[in-house]
């Protein structure tokens, strides 16, 4: 090719278009959010920008790579946390309730050749594996359980279960269950749901009388101490000056005896040698 023909248009088109389809054929560009299983003659050659569990952003593997044209091919599977939701389902608790639950799992492929060469890269295929596991191991959970333990702090138990369960199918795929959860709970509407309420406002009541009952119990204990309490200070009193302990408990009972109620007025008739006059007399 002499120094004219590169000269002409046609031709310095053509070559920079033979050098692109050379270098898109040799080089591939890996983003961050995928991991990239390189074949050849369909079997595994490489894996670029695996998953590791704390990589930092930029520091992952991912980039511009190198392959052979015309013979390697990319399968892309992606990095990012994926989901599978289960569609409302209706399960029974142990307390013969009949629950409809629906819940969701969030996962990620952790290890891309495993992936691969379970079902061939397909994301898709991954989570319509897990979703069946996922109800069942719901269900299996759940059955288990009452309709209360799913009101209390034992639900996080129940979600961590149904977490292990499904992480063990999930390793099969290459992938690793991040998280579980319910999101909805409900029974169904009608009588069931009208005889739940009515059940635990039932219980509830019982409960609050099981607690005034208890209350009532401990002041009686405390009044009963405090009287006691009280009969050994008088009677410390008593011990110490019987004429003063005498003439204190006798202006208590005039107090009470002579004290003035309005529309309640009472008239005594008492001799005044009656004894209970004693402290009106004077030494």
């Amino acid at each position: 090719m002499n120094a004219l023909s590169l000269r002409n248009p046609i031709t310095l088109a053509v070559l920079a278009t033979l050098a692109l389809l050379l270098i898109g054929g040799t080089v591939t560009v890996v983003p961050e959010t995928s991991q990239a299983v390189v074949l050849r003659f369909n079997e595994v050659v490489r894996v670029y920008n695996p998953y590791k569990p704390g990589e930092s952003f930029g520091h992952s593997g991912a980039g511009l790579k190198l392959r052979l044209p015309g013979f390697d091919s990319v399968v892309w599977i992606d990095k990012r946390v994926q989901a599978v939701t289960m569609e409302r389902q209706q399960v029974l608790s142990t307390d013969q309730r009949r629950l409809q639950v629906d819940a969701f799992a969030r996962y990620r492929i952790v290890d891309p050749l495993r992936m691969y060469k379970s079902v061939a890269g397909n994301e898709e295929q991954v989570t319509e594996a897990l979703r069946p596991i996922l109800s069942s191991a719901l269900r299996n959970e759940l059955g288990k359980r009452s309709f209360d333990s799913l009101l209390s702090p034992e639900r996080g138990a129940v979600m961590s279960n149904i977490r292990t369960s499904l992480d063990r199918v999930a390793a099969q795929y290459g992938a690793q269950i991040i998280d579980v959860r319910i999101m909805r709970t409900d029974l169904p509407d009608g009588a069931p749901l009208n005889s739940a309420f009515e059940s635990m406002r039932t219980a509830r009541n019982q409960e609050a009388l099981t607690i005034r009952a208890e209350g009532a119990r401990k002041a009686q204990l405390i009044t009963a101490q405090a009287d006691a309490d009280a009969a050994k200070v008088y009677a410390a009193a008593f011990g110490k000056d019987p004429q003063f302990y005498d003439f204190y408990r006798a202006m208590q009972s005039y107090r009470i005896s002579f004290a003035a109620k309005p529309g309640n007025e009472t008239n005594m008739v008492i001799s005044p040698d009656n004894d209970y006059l004693r402290q009106f007399k004077g030494k």
